[in-house]
């Protein structure tokens, strides 16, 4: 059974502040309370009011004030316990955060370099850390929601800085913070095509890894929280609550939504080499797992030194009351949770019935909010794909790997292409779900972008001082006859239309789709598929594509327009080629360009086919879908559509397509969709 959070925080009252902490192992709990400045100004003694609960009530106490605690208690780190009175720590439910980390020895809780010695490290940390904030309750009107529906639903993957900073129509207030993406521009892009949900990698606190500090890089993505409540400071100006709740407002208004990319999977404590900033602190054993015969250590399940206790209540109290408070206070919309596998963790492996993914399920607080899962982790039986509950949406990295190869022309994948046009019924249906539980993807924030899809056949990762070795390996790319940016023309008009047969197929697809920010205007990244480390010129988008090919926005806008029209594109359940229509045709054809139903050979070397749909109820009709990767032309032939013999008409392609009442011919490299009646 899930734990409420039992008022833990900072709760403000009508005489002061109650502040409230859990630690299952502390022996003393203090207060320190500081001024602006950092200026220690008080101490208080917390109580010990029952089940590791600390608490103490300090009258006078105002919104704003700064604050940490300081746990005594056990310092065994071969028994993985690791409070150090010397290390002021951050309030796990604090809702912001005042300062940056600066690294410094004095953060770390172990001395003379040796985290598994007995003796702890004396010096203080306080004027290294973050202090937490004492807020009040989130100010603005109520949230009034687009609530899009799932199969209405295209994603829009986005860093808040990189997507803001070298806008040209936002002043130097605006990028790289929450406010630029409240800016009208950036949302009418956004508008224009045709997203619906605007999703934020991590905007809870995080901080830069020291090794990152010490090659004079900075984390960019995100992927390092330090608190689950707090806004990252580095987004806002002054009031980053205030601020990120503006902008929710603000994307609300112009109808979309928001979805936040959330870390509960580790911290950056990270492993036993880390800093002691907060939860290594207050009850390492709590938060933590750790392996039952050598305490000393971290489970590594997320490749990021360590990772968050899932079984302990709690830890499941703290995940869910973030949820709900991004969700009901900040108006989030909903959450893509990274490594997910890991909130479905306990000793005996993965569980879609784990009580915590039960919690987040079941809550009520949380009925209305989209979930969706990166349904993996690098752990024991780490690949859950398609076995998440009925709630959720799933990351579906099969799909984007799929649809490069199709496009690149390998052969033999054909067959496996259409089950991603289908929907992935293999992976989805089974557990009673529909095809909108796919998150289809061609790119996202971990890979090459789409430029980088078609201009490089290898990574190029040096900028990130790891040699080279950092990142996939394996892209399913091709530079198309020059490594890296070309002067071209063929090869630049050949990358082109690539990219827009890729988009074009993910709009199309039976699923949810989703882009990644700056594929519409053709951002590279240099080849660097792993730019967690940039955050510089290489990952800040590069807006001149607006200038240079204004026609690729538009032609995406209307590819999404289509999707938007057309029902047969969005499918609610899965078709099985059941009897549809007034002529009881299959609800789905698979076609060879010569009209015949595909033979299993044809799925092992076809390059072109058709997928045709027919609606279940006049009178939506029928499309037909035609997609030729080869190199070559390829003339489709489609049988009347009724026996009046409506004809074929064209819907829209990716490059000039001749269609005739039951022929249409299509380039090499291309798309279409036709459709009748």
């Amino acid at each position: 059974m899930i734990l409420p959070s039992n008022g833990l925080g900072a709760r403000c009252v009508d005489d002061g502040v109650i502040f409230s902490l859990y630690s299952a192992v502390a022996e003393a709990v203090e207060l320190c309370l500081y001024a602006p400045d950092g200026r220690e100004v008080a101490r208080h003694t917390l109580e010990l009011v029952g089940d590791g609960i600390w608490s103490r009530h300090v009258p006078g106490c105002l919104p704003g004030q700064r604050y940490g605690y300081r746990v005594h208690g056990p310092y065994r780190p071969a028994e993985g316990l690791r409070c150090n009175a010397h290390k002021l720590l951050i309030d796990p439910y604090a809702r912001q955060l005042d300062g940056d980390l600066q690294w410094h020895d004095a953060v770390l809780g172990y001395a003379a370099g040796n985290p598994y010695g007995a003796e702890p490290c004396t010096r203080d940390s306080a004027p290294w850390v973050p202090k937490s904030v004492v807020t009040g309750d989130v100010s603005g009107q109520p949230l009034e929601r687009p609530r899009i529906p799932w199969r209405d639903t295209v994603i829009c993957e986005i860093n808040v800085r990189g997507y803001t900073m070298r806008h040209p129509g936002l002043s130097a207030a605006e990028r790289g913070r929450f406010a630029g993406l409240s800016n009208g521009q950036i949302l009418a892009h956004l508008r224009a095509l045709g997203i619906t949900s605007v999703e934020l990698l991590p905007v809870h606190a995080f901080i830069d890894e020291r090794f990152l500090h010490e090659r004079g890089l900075r984390n960019y993505w995100g992927y390092n929280t330090v608190n689950f409540f707090a806004p990252a400071g580095r987004y806002a100006g002054n009031n980053p609550v205030a601020e990120f709740r503006a902008m929710t407002d603000a994307i609300h208004d112009a109808g979309m939504e928001v979805l936040l990319d959330v870390v509960y999977n580790h911290t950056a404590e990270t492993d036993e080499f880390g800093p002691t900033l907060t939860f290594r602190g207050i009850d390492n054993q709590s938060y933590y797992r750790s392996s039952p015969d050598a305490p000393h250590a971290y489970v590594n399940d997320t490749g990021c030194g360590n990772t968050l206790n899932a079984d302990h209540p709690q830890v499941q109290a703290l995940v869910l009351s973030s949820l709900e408070y991004w969700h009901k206070e900040m108006g989030v919309d909903g959450f893509r949770f990274d490594l997910a596998t890991v909130l479905g963790r306990s000793a005996t492996g993965f569980s879609a019935a784990h009580p915590l993914l039960d919690a987040i399920e079941s809550s009520p607080a949380l009925s209305d909010a989209k979930l969706i899962a990166e349904p993996w982790d690098i752990g024991p039986g780490g690949y859950q794909l398609g076995r998440f509950g009925a709630r959720w949406g799933e990351w579906n990295d099969r799909y984007r790997d799929t649809v490069r190869r199709f496009w690149r022309g390998d052969v033999g994948v054909v067959g496996e292409f259409a089950k991603c046009l289908h929907g992935s019924a293999e992976l989805f249906e089974h557990k009673g779900r529909g095809p909108e539980a796919g998150i289809n993807f061609v790119t996202s924030h971990d890979g090459f972008t789409l430029t980088d899809v078609v201009s490089y056949s290898r990574r190029h990762n040096d900028a990130n001082g790891e040699h080279n070795r950092d990142g996939h390996a394996h892209n399913y790319s091709s530079n198309y006859g020059h490594e890296g940016l070309s002067d071209d023309g063929e090869i630049n008009a050949l990358r082109r239309q690539q990219r827009l047969n890729m988009l074009a197929t993910l709009l199309i697809s039976g699923g949810t789709p989703m882009l990644l920010g700056g594929d519409d205007i053709g951002h590279s990244q240099q080849g660097n598929n792993n730019a967690y480390a940039q955050d510089n010129e290489i990952a800040w988008l590069d807006w001149s594509g607006l200038q240079t090919d204004p026609a690729f926005v538009t032609q995406l806008s209307e590819w999404a327009a289509l999707r938007r029209r057309e029902p047969l594109l969005r499918p609610r359940e899965y078709r099985h080629g059941a009897a549809a229509g007034t002529e009881g045709l299959p609800d789905i054809e698979w076609l060879r360009p010569d009209g015949a139903a595909m033979a299993e050979a044809d799925w092992n070397a076809a390059q072109a086919f058709a997928m045709v749909l027919t609606a279940a109820q006049a009178p939506a009709g029928r499309l037909a879908v035609l997609l030729n990767a080869s190199e070559a032309g390829q003339e489709f032939v489609l049988a009347p559509a009724a026996a009046e013999a409506a004809v074929w008409q064209l819907r829209l392609a990716t490059a000039t397509v001749t269609v005739s009442a039951t022929r249409v011919c299509l380039p090499a490299r291309c798309v279409a969709v036709v459709g009748c009646g």
